[in-house]
């Protein structure tokens, strides 16, 4: 373990540096660690909180509509006075409804009293196309330069009235102008399109099955959010000539793909954008590909280094060195394993889903099996108690079978938290 701190940011690096003699892959996992001290040095930023309420027709089954009411409310119940918040009404078109003449307004006694008004008159109508919703939220954020906006999209449907591809596109256009968190309630939405605005949104996704949680869960999201105070943090990777970035994925608090989203920065540097952050720590798991040297022989195989703004505010090492030594060359490192590990989990756990929804029982036994295995392996309890609800385990011989009857809600949970992993902390 290696560990550089850098102006109130910490960057550890994980790895086994010995490589056996003629490989060249090179696995570290890097602990980016902000400290209170850094995220408070800056002057306060301008904070920005947009409501994306679902008002289709279906909203009106169940109480949904009423609890989506209660919830916004309680978001704003939280939100700091002096900070700016916005309502927007999502149907098959997105409409701006508190404030009506601002992109925003300032949180205030009054200015919460209004906005109950406001949504007291609100019915729900019409269709679903979320598209449109974060293409009027991201005309918002763009009125607010500067300011940290966070958005909470909450649905109850499936984007029925656009094209996937105008979602996709919408997608693409607000990623880094404001963050998301994505909430489906009820049972009759789609994980796989939340998701997709969640992760490159650098947000959460998530099931509300009962509508009268909404309200804690709106808060708690704000709450959350209100804590974040550095708009965006980069991780910028220098190889050397010879050697390739395999992957980058943030693999804690949850898994999260970031190789794709790559930008060339110059000669050997890729940057990769981390999204908003607080006081906090995450784990990311970097794979490089070098070129093998000969044994005794060390190379640096990448520099890893924490940008804010233009300025690297932490820096950390990742090496490699070869060996005849199989003692050596043939550990792995506890955090490199378990991660990796809970990148499979959550892998397995979304193709059994998938499996099972096409009918493809054997395919979904051996996936869920193996995720049940991985899950116990690393003490992932809150996976496998998910699990539970969609596989029956024998406790004696270990047996894993599908359920016949399965929950909706209980699915569709274990699918949107498949990605949240059991922390493995640092070693000293």
């Amino acid at each position: 373990m290696s560990s550089v701190d850098g102006n109130g940011i910490s960057v550890a690096i994980d790895q086994n540096e010995y490589l056996a003699e003629g490989t060249g892959t090179v696995d570290a996992v890097v602990t980016v660690e902000t400290g209170a001290d850094f995220v408070a040095a800056g002057p306060p930023p301008d904070r920005v909180e947009i409501l994306i309420i679902d008002s289709s027709g279906s909203m009106g089954t169940a109480r949904k509509f009423d609890e989506a009411r209660k919830a916004t409310l309680a978001a704003l119940d939280v939100l700091p006075d002096g900070a700016k918040f916005a309502i927007v009404q999502g149907t098959s078109m997105a409409r701006l409804v508190f404030p009506t003449d601002t992109p925003s307004v300032l949180a205030s006694r009054e200015s919460r009293a209004a906005a109950r008004r406001h949504l007291d008159k609100l019915r729900p109508t019409g269709g679903t196309a979320m598209g449109t919703w974060l293409g009027l939220t991201r005309q918002l954020a763009t009125m607010h330069p500067g300011a940290l906006v966070h958005a909470i999209l909450l649905t109850d449907g499936k984007n029925e009235h656009e094209e996937p591809e105008a979602l996709a596109a919408e997608i693409r256009q607000s990623e880094g102008m404001f963050t998301c968190d994505c909430r489906g309630v009820g049972t009759d939405w789609r994980v796989d399109e939340l998701r997709a605005i969640a992760s490159a949104l650098h947000g959460t996704v998530d099931i509300v099955a009962d509508p009268a949680h909404l309200a804690v869960d709106f808060a708690a999201m704000t709450q959350s959010a209100m804590t974040k105070a550095i708009p965006e943090l980069t991780l910028r990777v220098w190889t050397p000539v010879g050697a390739a970035v395999q992957f980058v994925k943030q693999v804690a608090p949850t898994i999260e793909d970031l190789t794709a989203r790559r930008t060339e920065s110059g000669a050997q540097v890729g940057e990769y954008p981390l999204g908003a952050w607080g006081a906090e720590d995450r784990d990311y798991h970097v794979q490089v590909r070098v070129e093998p040297a000969a044994p005794g022989r060390e190379k640096l195989a990448a520099r890893i280094s924490v940008v804010a703004g233009a300025e690297v505010v932490g820096q950390g090492l990742v090496r490699a060195v070869w060996t005849t030594e199989t003692e050596l060359s043939a550990r792995i490192s506890r955090r490199v394993a378990h991660y990796t590990g809970q990148a499979e989990l959550a892998q397995v756990v979304q193709e059994g889903l998938t499996a099972r929804k096409n009918g493809d029982v054997d395919t979904a036994t051996a996936k869920l099996r193996r995720a049940v295995q991985l899950a116990a392996e690393s003490g992932n309890e809150g996976t496998a108690k998910l699990l539970r609800g969609v596989v029956e385990v024998d406790e004696h011989n270990g047996t894993v079978r599908l359920r016949a009857k399965v929950e909706a809600a209980d699915e569709m949970a274990l699918d949107a938290r498949s990605t949240k992993t059991a922390r493995v902390r640092k070693e000293a």
